[in-house]
């Protein structure tokens, strides 16, 4: 995010969580399973996640009960009742950056292309490549040069939309190209509530930095009118961006700066939906466009009422013939909001008062293990591609003389570290996978890596020391460690500390309250050079898509912007890795982009810029009546990272 407007996160606890980032490139404004709190550091994105509320993996059994096959068959009616702590924020897509938001989303506001909600049970494999690879939504098919979507040697775009397709208005109506326009627009707005990521537009599409570079100008010049609705809507319907137009109602046309074989992936975010002219009429992200909510899918907002309630109810107008991904099978989804206590929405589950949790909760860490031994087949543990946590290295902090920017010194803490006694701590091997390079499981590039393996994965200390001492530092050192002051994260950082001191490193904890603070003191570079600064941290990582992702995951950990709020909190910097990125960022074949990413994330680990730990998993449970097609209890959904309401029903469908 520019200076155009201000950077917010989102609080989340998932489980007996830690924190995470989750974060797609330098310069974005995330917020990411919770609600906006107070303004953070510019171009920051930060997320706070549960390492043990991530879940791992385990069986998906197509009989959930007793009555096995016959709960596949769906069957309509009934209210979905779901739990939240304090729900998405904003129920509008522009400013929404947070997986509470994506789910109730997923009824309301469709893109253009999407994600199938496929359940795979594993990272990488042919179920997660089905879930991971895009599929048309209101786009009658997804671009590509063979279908003759893609042209201009990979510069221009064009998506034909559906016919009936349909604002719940009044009257219904068509939607068009120009509500895609609209939403675009919108993205830069003076208001509070910008678009979660602007990165991703700006770099991409031909004329929007300068769109939005012109609309901050206009209201922040001397005597520049009020920020109101009219003034910023007057704005907007008069003026362009150049790489966005409309050929006839039914066709958009987008044109890039340069060649991006990702680029259908960034238009699956949920930022692109379709806008109403009726938003016109709000700032974005506010109280009044919440209360004034259109639909053009299968399910409406039928009420919002803040820190209480949100329902939805099925939108009259939607037709399943023209939606290939969604379905309409519950009547009314009604989410309660303002529990914070995962061990109420546990009870509230099994006891049957409630069905879901949004993304904002989850259920306790320490009960997983017990409903695995019962077999409770309302558990469910999916896949996630993540480094969460992983440990971020200062390689700008003097003290110790330097010792951070020594590379013996950061491969000596890559063997150090115990990998198998952080799954242990972090809910065991379900719902913890050690990863052992820059790209876990499951993202572009991925490959199984050896570099500074041990055996068990439990670490060598006798490595560590032989590689302190060559560094000069036979006698050990000591080193401040970063962390929030939570219960998880503590726990972590414990681990790490017992491991390491096995090897002569002494690390001195440096708590601070999980929160802003935290991710503003990690990315505050300016001081991340000075002494007294912090050598290691605790960071977590989660790509805002899978597949070709590498933009959202290479690019931010390893780009060697080092400036207020970056993502690369360590500063790394590598001639080498720059070059690999450029060149895959612009290259149109996912397969050899993958192979650039995977030589970017090589080299980086050669360089021991990070030392990654785990991929956690996404940990799911439901009430004994919630079924689906792709599972025996709840579905799961790679782009929402937890379940899509509009492929669920109840059994039985009580009101």
């Amino acid at each position: 995010m520019g200076p155009a407007g201000p950077e917010y996160a989102v609080p989340f606890v998932v489980g007996s969580t830690g924190s995470a980032w989750h974060i797609g490139v330098p310069g974005d404004a995330r917020i990411v399973r919770g609600v906006p709190v107070k303004p953070l550091v510019k171009a920051a994105a930060i997320l706070f996640v549960a390492a043990l509320g991530m879940g791992g993996l385990v069986s998906c059994s197509s009989t959930a009960t007793s009555s096995g096959h016959a709960r596949r068959r769906p069957v309509y009616g009934g209210t979905l009742r779901v739990i939240s702590n304090a729900g998405p924020g904003s129920l509008d897509p522009v400013p929404t950056y947070n997986y509470a938001g994506y789910e109730l989303e997923r009824g309301y506001a469709r893109q253009l292309v999407t994600y199938p909600t496929t359940s795979p049970a594993t990272a990488p494999g042919a179920a997660w490549a089905r879930a991971t690879t895009l599929v048309p939504d209101i786009a009658a098919q997804v671009p590509t040069a063979a279908n003759g979507g893609v042209t201009g040697n990979g510069l221009v775009y064009t998506y034909h939309l559906r016919s009936g397709v349909e604002w719940n208005s009044s009257p219904p109506r068509q939607v068009t190209a120009a509500d895609f326009i609209r939403e675009f627009q919108a993205f830069c707005n003076p208001g509070q509530f910008p678009v979660g990521n602007s990165a991703y537009f700006t770099s991409a599409i031909a004329g929007f930095a300068g769109y939005c570079a012109a609309e901050s100008r206009h209201f922040t010049a001397k005597g520049a009118p009020p920020v109101t609705a009219a003034a910023v809507a007057a704005w907007q319907n008069s003026h362009q961006i150049s790489g966005l137009s409309a050929p006839s109602a039914l066709t958009l046309r987008v044109t890039l700066t340069q060649p991006a074989g990702d680029f259908n992936n960034i238009m699956a975010l949920p930022f692109v939906s379709a806008r109403p002219a009726e938003y016109d009429a709000y700032l974005p992200g506010s109280a009044g466009l919440n209360q004034h909510v259109l639909s053009d899918g299968p399910y409406q907002v039928a009420s919002y009422t803040p820190g209480k309630q949100i329902v939805l109810s099925r939108n009259p107008v939607w037709r399943q013939s023209t939606d290939p991904v969604r379905h309409q099978y519950v009547t009314k989804v009604v989410v309660t909001l303002g529990t914070s206590s995962d061990q109420t929405v546990l009870a509230d589950l099994q006891a049957g008062g409630q069905d879901l949790f949004l993304a904002d909760l989850g259920i306790p860490s320490q009960a997983i293990a017990g409903l695995q031994a019962a077999h409770d087949q309302r558990l469910r543990i999916w896949p996630s591609s993540n480094l969460s946590p992983y440990i971020i290295l200062n390689l700008r902090s003097p003290n110790a003389g330097g010792a951070m920017g020594k590379l013996a010194v950061r491969q000596a803490i890559e063997y150090g570290v115990d990998k198998a006694a952080i799954v242990k701590v972090s809910g065991g091997p379900a719902v913890a996978k050690i990863t052992t390079g820059a790209i876990p499981p499951g993202s572009a590039g991925y490959q199984p890596s050896t570099r500074y393996a041990t055996p068990g994965s439990q670490g060598s200390p006798a490595k560590c020391k032989a590689l302190l001492a060559s560094a000069g530092y036979s006698r050990g050192l000591t080193l401040g460690y970063l962390y929030p002051n939570d219960s998880g994260d503590t726990t972590i950082f414990q681990s790490i500390q017992g491991s390491l001191s096995a090897c002569g490193i002494t690390l001195k904890g440096m708590p601070e309250p999980s929160g802003g603070a935290y991710f503003t003191d990690l990315g505050n570079t300016p001081q991340t050079g000075k002494p007294g600064t912090w050598d290691m941290a605790t960071g977590s990582w989660f790509p805002d898509w899978f597949g070709n992702n590498g933009r959202t995951l290479i690019q931010p950990l390893f780009g060697s912007a080092c400036t207020l709020g970056t993502v690369n909190a360590g500063c790394y910097h590598s001639a080498a890795v720059g070059t690999l990125i450029g060149q895959a960022l612009k290259t149109g074949s996912a397969p050899a982009a993958a192979a650039l990413w995977r030589q970017a994330g090589a080299r980086a680990m050669n360089d021991a810029a990070i030392v990654p730990l785990i991929s956690g998993q996404i940990t799911q449970y439901a009430s004994s009546r919630v079924h689906s097609a792709t599972a025996g209890t709840a579905n799961f959904s790679t782009l929402l990272q937890g379940w899509d309401f509009t492929n669920i029903w109840l059994n039985p469908p009580t009101p």
